[in-house]
């Protein structure tokens, strides 16, 4: 059944773009021309066959409709977000790893989201933007003449110094995070190896300071936070600790800078958008939802809890499900024009955070990063343009952002 309904997806039936893979039947988000061509991959699977599948990752699915997507994000009684990465060996989740609450389901879900509110609340996060803006000046200080790389220049650097502010730790150790995000996003769910390369030091390293705080003393930070927080009128366990910390090394980085990546790309690739930013700074906070929904970094994944049926096709318990939130954003089912940036554009519904109780908890931080790198960009900056587009590399796997990104500066 799922056979009969794909097709084979071509960028203008020429293969030129996202190669002869018939992307109905064997579906992978691990493939270079997925990551260099995502948005044509989608369009035709929509009209073509709206749920692909894939031989790899343990047989898993992937709806492309914004109807489709949401309704699984909002089902979390046949959906369940225990393993919220897809991976080549098996679930996450029988591996003993939590990251509570993206892999949790309720009830448990619904206690810990709420433990970590206070900690995400836009009065909290609103008062990290002068420290936010200070960075990217240092970082656009820091530029060679008339050139920068805005994925590794600017980008990557501001999410770390972030998650270092959160969790109380020195800035300098933001080096290391990046080296573990690779290892657990863009290189861990294909190999399990790569994937113990990220976790292990980072459970090491959060020890350490675990031990340093309990010796010492807790400060104002998300670890201090953990270990004297709650959990239905118990504390908390060590794996919960530790769970809540990977929270923001895996949903806290990777994720923003692709965000601030993907509109530098968009910005210096557009000169006209960048031009009308420049002369309507007023309607940055727009623009920036809008490049939101047109460059959504995230793709989450569910597993099936029971036997169901997605899109009139069967799925069986235990299958894997890429939610592909950047697919939903372009359904012209749902937005006009829904293939161009529209900077104005309003109202603007997107899911580039989720839909459902799985909302990103840090909405508001990773929406505060993007809108303060672009505009400290565009104020610091005169002009820009995408120096050599052919050398622009973004990543592969679940979260699709810049990796290399040549900037000419003006």
């Amino acid at each position: 059944m799922w056979r009969e309904a794909a097709g084979t997806v071509r960028l203008n039936g020429k293969g030129d773009a996202v190669g002869d893979r018939d992307w109905g039947a064997a579906f992978d988000h691990f493939d270079p021309a997925y990551a260099a061509a995502p948005f044509e991959i989608w369009d035709e699977l929509r009209t073509g066959c709206p749920v692909a599948v894939s031989p790899r990752f343990r047989g898993m699915v992937v709806p492309t409709r914004h109807a489709d997507i949401e309704a699984v994000a909002r089902d979390t009684g046949t959906w369940s977000s225990r393993s919220p990465l897809v991976a080549d060996f098996g679930s996450v989740a029988d591996f003993g790893l939590v990251v509570p609450p993206i892999s949790s389901d309720p009830p448990y879900h619904t206690g810990f989201r709420k433990l970590l509110l206070p900690f995400f609340s836009p009065q909290r996060v609103e008062a990290l933007r002068p420290a936010i803006a200070e960075h990217c000046d240092a970082l656009i200080d820091g530029f060679g003449a008339g050139r920068c790389d805005g994925a590794q220049d600017y980008a990557q650097h501001i999410p770390v110094h972030v998650i270092t502010m959160l969790l109380g730790i020195p800035p300098e150790d933001g080096d290391l995070f990046r080296g573990w995000i690779h290892h657990l996003l863009e290189a861990g769910p294909v190999d399990i190896e790569s994937a113990a390369a990220g976790l292990d030091p980072f459970a090491a390293y959060l020890t350490e300071q675990v031990e340093r705080r309990q010796r010492d003393g807790y400060g104002d930070d998300l670890i201090s936070f953990l270990l004297q927080a709650e959990l239905d009128g118990r504390p908390l366990t060590g794996d919960e600790v530790f769970g809540g910390c990977l929270l923001l090394l895996v949903a806290g980085i990777d994720t923003t800078w692709s965000a601030i990546g993907a509109a530098l790309w968009h910005l210096g690739s557009h000169l006209e958008d960048q031009a009308r930013l420049r002369e309507e700074p007023a309607l940055l906070a727009t623009a920036v939802e809008e490049l939101l929904r047109a460059y959504a970094p995230v793709t989450m994944a569910r597993e099936a809890a029971v036997d169901t049926e997605l899109a009139g096709c069967p799925v069986a318990a235990g299958t894997p499900l890429l939610l592909p939130f950047p697919a939903a954003n372009r359904d012209p089912a749902l937005f006009e024009r829904a293939d161009e940036v529209v900077l104005d554009r309003s109202p603007n519904r997107h899911v580039a955070f989720g839909v459902g109780i799985h909302r990103c908890l840090g909405s508001h931080l990773a929406r505060l990063e993007l809108t303060v790198a672009v505009e400290r960009f565009l104020a610091r900056v005169p002009s820009f343009e995408v120096a050599a587009p052919g050398a622009v590399r973004w990543s592969t796997g679940q979260v699709r952002g810049p990796r290399t990104l040549p900037l000419a500066l003006r």
